[in-house]
């Protein structure tokens, strides 16, 4: 960033990859023309193997994005075509167990196999004894529970406990379903997420995730094992009836990934040092500061503060940050990247300094 330039925090491209037109080789076209069902992109099927290795899957397959993955997986999981298990009379369809923290695209499909005739319960985000409890009423109406939470929910506690998540699923003979779109790039050996975190390869789980994060590319992976990944891409609806990731996108994975291997440990060290600068800056000016270490760090602005006009003021100072609202909290949101400068850190703590702490 130019020394005028505003210090930008609303950007969500953790490790600062944003791979130009002339960092990708060359494309004859944007699009096929045609679905995936017909005719895979070149170099789709390498990508997707890549990703799988990277998140300790078995097999993976790409998508355009999580919303065409989840509304057509839980399409596929609510017609039972996923899983060869399920007897004739259906006694062992799924019942959709949501953790409460799971992101809104990832629910819109379970919402999908809830109107296709899937049970679906809520519980708490963690609530180990409330996810115990549903199971059992699975099991006595004889399904299986199809467990789905977020790898790592900003803002939140940490991650959700995933190992016992994933252990209930397999004691019913269940699936855990995440969606790893924070963790992805950002977390766990090489970036790999959340089943390489929390040693969760060989469990029943299938993840569903963007690189639009981690890796700054608008392109989503399904990974898990292999037989799954296969009958989806059998019976998907957006394989057959939708275009399949643009060409170009599908290039920008692959050069994410060769950058990933080259130097992303390089970049999720300075983003964890960026992280801890921006907490110490903060606590230094007497400011708390929620997040732990993980990218995305919050103000919580005490209640005679207004959130429209601390974010103005921040703004007239050259600090762009993202207001939440959160359980009856006004939130300043500073999103951290690998590329963020100390001198964005410290501009961005005067300014809270000044529009939070000064006129509190």
């Amino acid at each position: 960033m130019g020394a005028d330039a505003a210090a930008d925090f609303t950007s969500a491209l953790y490790l600062g990859l944003r791979h130009g037109r002339a960092a990708l080789d060359d494309w004859p076209a944007l699009t096929l023309g045609k679905p995936a069902a017909l005719a895979e992109v070149p170099g789709a099927r390498a990508v997707a193997r890549d990703l799988a290795r990277l998140q300790g899957c078995a097999a993976a397959t790409l998508l355009p994005s999580t919303l065409h993955l989840f509304w057509d997986l839980f399409g596929v999981l609510a017609r039972q075509q996923l899983d060869e298990r399920a007897d004739a009379r259906g006694r062992r369809r799924y019942m959709v167990l949501v953790d409460g923290a799971a992101y809104p695209v990832a629910r819109w499909g379970a919402e999908r196999a809830a109107g296709l005739g899937l049970p679906l319960r809520a519980f708490r985000s963690g609530a180990l004894p409330e996810l115990e409890r549903l199971a059992l009423l699975a099991r006595g109406l004889g399904r299986r529970p199809l467990i789905l939470a977020d790898g790592y929910c900003p803002g939140g506690a940490g991650p959700p406990p995933l190992a016992r998540y994933a252990a209930l699923a397999a004691r019913e003979g269940g699936l855990l379903l995440l969606d790893d779109t924070q963790a992805l790039g950002v977390l766990g050996r090489q970036g790999g997420g959340s089943v390489v975190a929390h040693g969760l390869a060989g469990a029943p789980v299938l993840v569903g995730a963007s690189l639009a994060k981690g890796f700054g590319v608008p392109l989503a992976v399904l990974a898990g094992d292999a037989a799954i990944v296969q009958r989806f891409e059998a019976f998907s609806d957006t394989r057959l009836h939708a275009s399949p990731p643009p060409v170009a996108t599908v290039l920008a994975a692959r050069h994410a990934l060769q950058l990933n291997a080259a130097c992303g440990d390089a970049l999720r060290h300075a983003l964890r040092c960026r992280i801890a600068e921006f907490r110490a800056a903060l606590a230094a000016r007497g400011i708390a500061c929620e997040g732990g270490g993980f990218p995305v760090q919050a103000v919580r602005l005490p209640r005679r503060i207004d959130l429209a006009a601390a974010l103005a003021g921040l703004r007239r100072d050259g600090v762009m940050a993202v207001p939440q609202c959160r359980d009856g909290a006004s939130l300043l949101t500073f999103l951290l990247r690998a590329d963020h400068t100390r001198a964005d850190i410290a501009r961005a703590a005067n300014a809270v300094r000044h529009h939070v702490k000064e006129l509190a």
